[in-house]
């Protein structure tokens, strides 16, 4: 008689696991992996994941997939642990999230997690993942030294933060896209910061515009990550930390970058804001902020820390029913709406007598007064921009840059007058 034994294959290894608070909350990432694995994954809870990762059964893993929703972002600081243990063992990240706030996923993604899908999961796009995960890593390039000029336009301040200023805060903020106001808060913070060969006030520009932000690019500045650093831990943040998160433009003009990725423009709040400036006029004689176009929470502790908030407007339709509901706004939460001072861009030429009656009429049924007026800068300005140079430096007699320039100075009086005054 002949018996036959039943052999039980050894289990396949597991190459990949799921962490999650719940994994029956994602079912179709169940249905992706079983698809994509068969039986060679595994689920694991949050607190199984770090116990699991330090076990010698780990060491087969090939990559993890974390799935978070919007209740996972109080528990961070633990996901954020699970991330940083896996990227130590060697084990690849994917993180699965649902619904999760951009401030939120930003910090996953910025912990070193290898690819990112949204929730609910298109079609392929696991397979995608695994499979860009799976492929070798491309040899590192060769790293050129930068060119010396290079080195020098984007060193950090060198003077030490030593809080012995009074700043006065200039906002630039434009009433309706294309108004130029990136344009104008550049090129006048560069004109304050040159108003001398020898005795030039100290400069500095702040572009609070986290989304869309283009100074940097004006002045062909790199973005520097700590800049996301800064903006996420203000509280804890000192005047020296925030010194070297600016960049210094040709030994003059130092500059807080937009930051690398788009932020949501909440991401501070008014105190938060307040703070970097308050450090920024702390030691520096000139803070110019180039502000979003929208108006948000923190709106307010800029406007009442400007000394003048430049409103940069254009003769249409769109600028003047923009400063109608601006106004409007501002006398609703009784803020310092007289602080603002308009900024026409773009305005007619001198011989222009018909314009200039259409600037006047603006003016009277606006009930505001038009301080500056700006001449059309043409081409040039495109072209300086392009090539990340005030106009200064590429068109020094721009009728644009000619007037800026007048304004730099007359503000620069007016301040020294002051400070006489109180002295």
């Amino acid at each position: 008689m002949t018996s036959v034994a039943t052999l039980q294959p050894d289990p396949a290894p597991i190459v990949a696991c799921t962490i999650s608070r719940d994994v029956q909350n994602f079912e179709l990432l169940i249905d992706d992996m079983e698809n994509a694995l068969g039986e060679s994954w595994g689920d694991l809870s949050f607190d199984d994941a770090l116990v699991f990762m330090g076990q010698p059964e780990a060491a087969t893993l090939e990559f993890v997939a974390i799935a978070v929703d919007a209740e996972d972002e109080a528990d961070l600081t633990r996901i954020s642990e699970i991330i940083r243990t896996a990227k130590a063992r060697e084990i690849k990240v994917v993180l699965i999230a649902d619904q999760l706030s951009p401030i939120a996923l930003h910090q996953l993604l910025r912990l070193g997690a290898d690819d990112f899908v949204p929730y609910p999961l298109p079609d392929g796009a696991l397979d995608e993942a695994i499979e860009r995960l799976r492929q070798p890593a491309p040899p590192p390039a060769p790293v050129a030294a930068p060119p010396e000029d290079e080195v020098e336009a984007v060193a950090t301040p060198k003077f030490k933060a030593k809080g012995d200023r009074e700043g006065v805060v200039l906002p630039v903020h434009g009433l309706a896209g294309g108004s130029g106001s990136s344009t104008f808060a550049v090129n006048l913070a560069w004109e304050l910061a040159t108003l001398s060969k020898t005795d030039a006030p100290r400069v500095c520009l702040l572009d609070l515009d986290f989304q869309y932000g283009s100074a940097a690019t004006y002045l062909d500045l790199p973005r520097k990550e700590i800049v996301f650093e800064v903006l996420s831990d203000t509280a804890n943040i000192d005047s020296d930390t925030f010194l070297q998160s600016m960049l210094t433009f040709n030994d003059r003009l130092h500059v807080f970058t937009a930051p690398a990725d788009m932020l949501p423009l909440d991401i501070l709040g008014p105190d938060e804001i307040g703070r970097i400036i308050d450090m920024a006029a702390a030691n520096f004689d000139y803070v110019i902020i180039d502000m979003p176009k929208t108006i948000v929470a923190w709106t307010e502790s800029v406007l009442t820390r400007a000394h003048v908030y430049f409103a940069l407007m254009e003769l249409d339709l769109r600028s003047a029913q923009n400063i109608l509901r601006l106004v409007r706004a501002l006398k609703a939460e009784a803020l310092p709406h007289e602080k603002l001072r308009y900024v026409l861009n773009r305005a007619p030429k001198f011989t222009d007598l018909s314009g200039k009656s259409r600037v006047k009429r603006m003016a009277e049924s606006l009930d505001i007064m038009i301080e500056v007026q700006l001449p059309d800068g043409s081409a040039q300005v495109t072209q300086a921009n392009d090539h990340g140079l005030p106009l200064a430096e590429t068109s020094a007699k721009n009728p644009l840059r000619k007037e800026i320039q007048k304004l730099a100075k007359s503000l620069h009086d007016l301040n020294k007058g002051v400070e006489a005054g109180k002295a």
